[in-house]
């Protein structure tokens, strides 16, 4: 499974981008040479009046309209709550056979190529888990299997459960992991990614756009869903450090902060791929600039040291 360095994220799609402007981002970032797209059934269910599944019917009237299933690598998850029932969340063996009908046909696909574990579930035996991902594979509807938001020691648990049953394993593992987050994924869980192999795809890579410039010291919030949030959890003494640092590694490239932040996730060890989105061509364009930047040692050096500055 080849997928693009960077994977276009797809939350946004039904959310703060509608179809039209969905269409256009998809357009740009298969133009510009992405293979690789990052959806869930779940997406955008957050929104007043939605109910999820918003992003991957948009995804599958797109897909339809261009023809170009076969060019691409399609992924979405499972396991997000659908409803307030029971039987609406989490990773049992009637939810995922559901869900997966859902989303092919929201998608307009036969196949789904990676079919990701969205979140954990405890209440849920991994082996039935696991063992009904199989039978997906076997019945040709799933490429490929991956995780989002596991433990290091629940992703290996469902490894080594994997490998004595004879099941496929989970081939890919999705953190989130930026240079403001990184706990989730360095140490344990990154260690346990390179020791079984598996591909590593990033989310909020820009930390929900905090790394992209646009929330700055002294300045007025930018008009976004997400502005009340980064304010809180990233505009304090150790965001501002991190912000100098890529200003000054953007202005030594040409580059912009995106861009830098982006390169950095994309260097680190184990890392296939870092989602980002994107709601416009132009900015679709800009994170794709991303692919191309070859950062020096040591501007990663002084990255990764800032990053860690508490």
């Amino acid at each position: 499974l080849r997928v693009s360095p960077l994977c276009l994220g797809g939350n946004v799609f039904g959310w703060t981008a509608d179809e039209a402007a969905s269409f256009s981002v998809l357009d740009a970032y298969v133009d510009g040479g992405g293979n690789f797209i990052d959806t869930a059934e779940s997406y955008s269910r957050w929104v007043p009046g939605h109910q999820g599944g918003e992003s991957e019917e948009i995804l599958g009237r797109w897909l339809r309209s261009r023809r170009n299933r076969d060019q691409l690598v399609i992924a979405t998850k499972v396991g997000a709550p659908m409803g307030d029932a029971p039987e609406q969340k989490g990773l049992s063996r009637r939810r995922i056979l559901d869900a997966v009908e859902g989303s092919l046909r929201r998608l307009q696909t036969d196949v789904i190529d990676l079919y990701q574990a969205h979140f954990d579930d405890h209440e849920t035996p991994l082996e039935e888990t696991l063992t009904t991902f199989d039978e997906l594979i076997k019945a040709g509807k799933v490429r490929h299997i991956g995780a989002s938001n596991y433990t290091a020691s629940r992703l290996r648990s469902a490894l080594e459960a994997s490998r004595r049953l004879g099941l496929r394993p989970y081939e890919t593992m999705q953190p989130e992991y930026n240079l403001m987050d990184r706990d989730q994924f360095e140490g344990k869980l990154q260690e346990t990614c390179l020791e079984y192999g598996l591909g590593v795809i990033t989310y909020f890579s820009l930390a929900r756009g905090f790394l992209s410039g646009k929330y700055r010291q002294g300045q007025p919030l930018p008009v976004s869903e997400r502005a009340a949030a980064v304010e809180r959890d990233y505009m304090n003494p150790r965001g501002f450090r991190v912000l100098d640092e890529l200003d000054r590694v953007a202005n030594q490239y040409q580059a912009t902060l995106s861009q830098v932040a982006l390169a950095w996730v994309m260097a680190r060890q184990g890392v296939s791929s870092a989602i980002a989105s994107a709601t416009s061509a132009s900015q679709t364009r800009e994170l794709l600039g991303a692919v191309r930047l070859q950062l020096d040692a040591e501007s990663l050096r002084r990255l990764d040291e800032v990053g860690r500055s508490d």
